[in-house]
């Protein structure tokens, strides 16, 4: 090794995993800020974002403009195609809805291009399993972290697990994938292990005097 190739920075693929509730998109949205203000050139993606047009936002009120990934997309061509200047890192939100095969291509971002990888997203769905874009990203991934803010389960235990209720109870069946922030009928919630499992979304109603 040279001493120019000792010098090269080795860029990485990164996977950070939350929660629903736990400032995921406002975390993307501060890299974006962080890197930009260091004079990196970004690209700021994102997977079925609740907005549904191309942004990312975040539950307090901040967005961003940002490339919408479509199911088929192939995001080495998606970078390397662009006319802009070369970017020099990739901030991916919603990661957990990207295919394995388009986690791939980010892996072939890294490893073939040198550029930096930052993905965001949920580890698991509302049935407590993995969704395959997260299951590859934690095989793939050079860091996979998770963020250490956690919402918390209405029993005050740090809530970890994503469910789905429908008209006041928690399901465990239906599309993975429902877009947009969901109406009166339908919503999610944040449980601990325990509540997840024994299905119990709210806390029990205080028995009549």
């Amino acid at each position: 090794m040279n001493l120019g190739e000792a010098a090269f920075a080795v860029a990485q693929l990164h996977y950070r995993h939350a929660a629903m509730n736990s400032g995921k998109s406002t975390m993307v949205l501060q890299y974006r800020h962080t890197y930009a203000a260091c004079g990196r050139r970004g690209l700021l993606m994102t997977r079925l974002d609740r907005a549904g047009t191309g942004i990312v936002s975040s539950r307090i009120g901040l967005a961003a403009d940002a490339l919408e990934i479509g199911a088929d997309t192939d995001l080495t061509d998606l970078v390397l195609q662009r006319p802009e200047p070369r970017v020099d890192h990739v901030i991916v939100d919603e990661a957990q809805f990207l295919s394995p095969e388009q986690v791939d291509q980010l892996a072939t971002l890294v490893d073939d291009h040198n550029i930096d990888v930052f993905t965001f997203g949920l580890l698991s769905d509302f049935r407590g399993l993995q969704f395959p874009g997260s299951a590859r990203l934690v095989v793939l991934a050079d860091v996979v972290e998770a963020l250490q803010v956690y919402p918390m389960c209405w029993c005050g235990q740090p809530a970890r697990m994503n469910a789905r209720v429908v008209s006041g109870e928690m399901v465990r069946d239906g599309d993975t994938v429902v877009l947009g922030d969901t109406g009166a009928d339908v919503g999610y919630v944040v449980l601990c292990r325990r509540h997840h499992c024994a299905g119990q979304p709210f806390a029990p109603l205080a028995a009549a005097a």
